[in-house]
């Protein structure tokens, strides 16, 4: 295994850097998920050098398919937080305008919208326990939740 990985890591790592458009962490862990299959057929491989880098690949652009369909199914994932936008220390105006613009923007919500947020982000509750102590159905529950952020983030794009 300490062979074959020494003589095609860098081919099949270049390989899944352009099946996944550059993303450096992307065709890493494709590369790790390439070789514990490989490890777990090892006795697959074919014994030629060329025979095997063949198969490694081949390996690999399966591995890589699956990540694909595991992505489109998967929510949208977000990127890295772009740390010029958030308030260091020495920005207490810019933390004080954020909150100020928050509050008025829940103040804007409706008392449904405000409570059923109160319950989950405020206070912490599940939604099976906002909905018992709201006194209403689970689904009803899920569906406020949906409207209220979505009315959230309306009154935050109009204030800012």
């Amino acid at each position: 295994m300490a062979e074959l990985h020494t003589e095609h890591s860098a081919v099949v790592l270049r390989f899944l850097m352009k099946l996944t458009d550059g993303e450096r962490f992307a065709a890493e862990d494709l590369l790790q998920d390439t070789m514990i299959k490989v490890w777990r057929s090892l006795d697959h491989v074919p014994d030629d050098f060329i025979g095997s880098r063949r198969w490694l690949l081949t390996v690999a652009r399966r591995v890589a398919i699956d990540w694909v369909r595991r992505r489109r199914v998967r929510p949208a994932e977000t990127g890295l937080i772009d740390l010029d936008r958030v308030a260091s220390p020495d920005n207490t105006i810019d933390v004080v305008l954020l909150a100020e613009s928050l509050r008025h923007a829940v103040s804007c919500l409706s008392d449904t919208h405000r409570a059923i947020l109160s319950e989950l982000y405020f206070q912490g509750h599940s939604l099976d326990e906002t909905a018992s102590r709201l006194g209403i159905p689970i689904g009803t529950a899920k569906s406020r939740a949906h409207y209220a952020l979505r009315n959230l983030r309306a009154a935050m794009a109009l204030s800012a």
